[in-house]
């Protein structure tokens, strides 16, 4: 399959997520059945944002440009993905890499997040008979000759144990944070609710703590945030926020609280499920030549680096851990 093929295919497979086919749709509904943390809202959040910003044709063109891309893979790799399954198809970028590369994916997905991945393989097959030689599943990734894998700390000591001997890419956990002055907009505050909230702040993108200048006002923050106060009446989401509360008071733990979420002065960069962790700083210049090289954050949210609002929505040149995937596939 030429490189030109693989190119108009995706761009179909985009026009395809986006459309009312009775198939996709029941198809999504089982996502959020198998995954509570899955609701329609947040599935077709990301689904839009896949089909929008990866899958145009000339959002693509413009990305496969800046590589070293033959028309025809004469020799391609067969490339392990392990995915993770945090967000609905978080894996989906890798695959989209392996693909557009002319290689072969070995995909094991994520029992999270497993119905729309294969779906959407499942329709690629359909309208392309020889994609069952360039992507399949496996619930064992052996005699591959490279490896992608994204998961916990824990996961990724495995990874490295298994994989570590074959090229690859192996991610952690990650994080985000956003930087306040103080004389942001109501806007700019509803935006980072966007950042904070989306996917139940389950994201490696999502913002899981805040840095604020000293004597800040958190009250027009707070109620900012309201707008994604219907997501406390989330059974999974609100056992989290009902469980950090009842901690927060039984230690006797100063916190704040508009009904949907726990804002906890604290100095780690993560912060359980429904809780913002918060931290004073100084001067913001030594608070961003700190947060550069920290490998723990995804991005940073603020007026002058990623938009209030954008967090959750990269684009394809927007590589998990900041590890250009195209990059990796080239080098061996």
């Amino acid at each position: 399959m030429i490189l030109r093929h693989r190119v108009d295919l995706l761009a179909r497979l985009g026009d395809y997520m986006l459309s009312n086919d009775a198939n996709w749709q029941e198809s999504k509904q089982k996502a959020s059945y198998e995954n509570g943390w899955f609701i329609p809202e947040f599935v077709d959040l990301a689904i839009k944002n896949i089909a929008e910003s990866f899958l145009k044709k000339d959002i693509l063109d413009n990305w496969v440009a800046n590589y070293r891309l033959l028309s025809a893979n004469q020799h391609p790799k067969t490339v392990g993905i392990v995915m993770a399954g945090n967000i609905p198809l978080v894996g989906f970028h890798d695959l989209l890499c392996v693909f557009i590369t002319g290689n072969k994916a070995v995909i094991k997905p994520s029992s999270k997040d497993e119905v729309l991945i294969k779906h959407i393989v499942s329709v690629l097959e359909n309208r392309e008979p020889g994609i069952n030689e360039l992507i399949r599943f496996s619930v064992m990734l052996k005699n591959c000759d490279a490896y992608m894998a994204t998961g916990s700390y824990n996961s990724s000591r495995y990874f490295e144990y298994y994989f570590g001997k074959y090229p690859h890419i192996i991610r952690r956990n990650k994080t985000s944070v956003a930087i306040l002055t103080g004389d942001e907009t109501n806007g700019e505050l509803e935006k980072l609710a966007d950042d904070v909230y989306l996917f139940f702040g389950l994201g490696c993108r999502n913002v899981s703590k805040i840095y604020a200048p000293a004597n800040y006002d958190f009250v027009p923050l707070l109620a900012a945030f309201k707008k994604y106060n219907y997501l406390a009446e989330h059974h999974k989401y609100k056992n989290n926020y009902d469980y950090n509360l009842a901690i927060h008071i039984l230690n006797n733990k100063f916190y704040m609280t508009n009904g949907s979420i726990l804002l906890v002065e604290d100095t780690s960069l993560f912060s359980p499920i429904s809780q913002l962790n918060y931290e004073y700083y100084t001067d913001k210049n030594s608070l961003l030549s700190s947060l550069h090289d920290n490998k723990d954050l995804q991005c940073v949210v603020s007026r002058d680096q990623v938009p209030f609002g954008q967090a959750q929505y990269p684009g394809i040149l927007d590589y998990a851990d900041r590890m250009d995937t195209m990059a990796f596939l080239e080098s061996f």
